[in-house]
């Protein structure tokens, strides 16, 4: 059951949107390991704005994924493609509806 999240913004530098982008992407197949986090959405919110939503059952298992490979790849490039460090936010979830669409 999904009870706790993270809601991550990040701001790219000019000229290394597509870097940001490129980066996120290649997180997906780093999360895909993880059997505790339930949802990871990689969102772009404007030109040079992007984001990150995933989704856990518990503390513990949000915790370990901020100290997993994502996050440590993600901070050893914050210095070069980001404008500011991430904001990196620990949220509640209080109501989920999820429905995949399978084809």
């Amino acid at each position: 059951m999904i009870k706790v999240g993270l809601l991550v913004k990040l701001e790219a530098k000019a000229g290394k949107e597509q870097e940001v982008e490129n980066f996120l992407r290649s997180g997906l197949s780093i999360v895909e390991t993880e059997s505790e986090t339930i949802t990871w959405y990689a969102i772009r919110i404007s030109q040079s704005t992007f984001g990150i939503f995933d989704t856990f059952p518990n503390d513990a298992a949000r915790n370990t994924h901020l100290s997993g490979q994502l996050a440590a790849a993600l901070m050893s490039k914050a210095g070069e493609l980001l404008a500011k460090p991430p904001l990196i936010e620990k949220v509640d979830v209080i109501a989920v509806k999820c429905h995949e669409n399978k084809k």
